[in-house]
């Protein structure tokens, strides 16, 4: 936990807030959340910590109704006591597109698109990022440092010019020269690793002790969660309040996995959507597929493994943090993990570009080809409906993809 004397009265509950406290979800601890928290402080956890919300008090969905159309309109679920903290570019509320000219690859499954490229940035880094930095403002922070594999180096750096914060981005040097350009042009200080981004996590955590900076790095901070649990909020607004059988989800740090079934669980104790859950689908490089291999072999937390570079620079995370939190949504929710290797990728990509008009991530690519895997082997079955979800744009790897 870093000192926190200048944080300023969070009195004026403008928002309309519902956060009560942070909790630890494998001890069980308590914490406060109008001071600086990291991971639990006990040394035998130091799990992620959790946001929690009073959802007693008969909160109705009508109070959407004329909402402006970002992620902000579920203020009361999101963690910011004062408006005037908010740090905000737009974020949210992507659209859901439908599978048009590959539909009879898909048969009798409804497969929709979440795409989350038309976000600030260009990826669904900006609602995590936004809601981090804008917690970060509301507590007093002046620096924040992050690892990075790209796009999150590049919100950080957006949000952080936006609300007037120094960043401080670790990014493994193999990263394509956008997401470096990007963080420069924002402002940030950038730093080149050799490696991949849990290098940059290590040299970040070592600075951020020495240089008293806050870290955002992946669910190392309660905040991040927060703004891409959102994204569970709109597919079921989306969705008239009725959730998918499926989604599939590239999985890197897992922070929009396990969001995503946080907004489910919170959405059901406000009345919002019934008990039904999808079945949830980690997808993952070939090159670094530590959760499909813990998952596959029973094991409760996921084995470091880097295989070198993917053309997805998102999923080449050796050991999620919070890889016991991702590994146990996956088996609460009947769901399964698959690899893809980068030929395939590169293929589906391309694919879709194609025949649907749509530039996506090979993060998102991935999932069209682990997609048509699991309904090659009936895990998927005809009439249930199947959410892909897309995490950012394509324009920002054309240095990966050959044309």
């Amino acid at each position: 936990m870093l000192p926190n004397s200048a944080a300023p009265s969070l009195i004026n509950a403008s928002t309309g807030t519902l956060i009560s406290h942070l909790e630890c979800p494998n001890c069980g601890k308590i914490y406060s959340t109008d001071v600086v928290r990291t991971v639990c402080e006990n040394e035998a956890c130091l799990s992620s910590l959790l946001a929690r919300y009073d959802l007693t008090g008969g909160l109705h969905k009508d109070i959407l109704i004329g909402r402006v159309a970002n992620m902000w309109r579920y203020k009361e679920v999101l963690p910011i006591v004062n408006e005037e903290n908010i740090v905000t570019l737009g974020e949210g509320f992507t659209p859901i597109l439908r599978l048009k000219n590959l539909q009879h690859l898909a048969g009798k499954i409804e497969v929709l698109w979440k795409d989350e490229s038309g976000n600030p940035t260009g990826s669904f880094k900006a609602r995590g990022i936004g809601a981090a930095v804008s917690k970060a403002k509301e507590l007093g922070i002046n620096t924040i440092v992050t690892p990075t594999a790209g796009n999150a180096g590049g919100a950080l750096a957006a949000y952080a010019a936006r609300a007037g914060m120094q960043a401080v981005v670790y990014m493994p040097k193999l990263t394509p020269q956008v997401f470096k350009d990007e963080c420069r042009l924002y402002g940030a200080e950038l730093i080149e690793v050799e490696g991949s981004i849990s290098d940059c996590g290590k040299l970040a955590n070592e600075q951020a002790v020495i240089n008293s900076w806050f870290q955002v790095s992946t669910l190392k901070e309660p905040y991040r969660l927060e703004g891409k649990k959102t994204m569970g909020y709109e597919i079921a607004e989306q969705l008239n309040w009725q959730l998918p059988d499926v989604i599939l989800y590239p999985t890197g740090g897992g922070t929009g996995l396990i969001g995503l079934w946080k907004a489910f669980d919170e959405m059901e104790q406000l009345g919002w959507i019934g008990s039904h859950r999808p079945r949830m689908v980690a997808v993952q490089s070939t090159s670094c597929d530590g959760i499909v291999q813990a998952f596959h072999s029973g094991q409760v937390t996921a084995t470091f493994v880097d295989g070198g570079f993917t053309i997805a620079n998102g999923l080449r995370v050796p050991k999620p943090y919070a890889d016991k939190l991702i590994l146990k949504v996956l088996r609460d929710s009947n769901g399964t993990a698959v690899s893809v290797p980068d030929v395939l990728m590169s293929a589906a990509l391309k694919e879709i570009a194609r025949h649907e008009g749509m530039l996506i991530a090979p993060e998102g690519a991935a999932l069209w080809q682990a997609f048509k895997q699991l309904k090659a082997n009936n895990w998927i079955k005809n009439n249930e409906q199947v959410v892909l979800l897309n995490t950012g744009s394509g324009y920002k790897y054309l240095e990966n993809i050959e044309v």
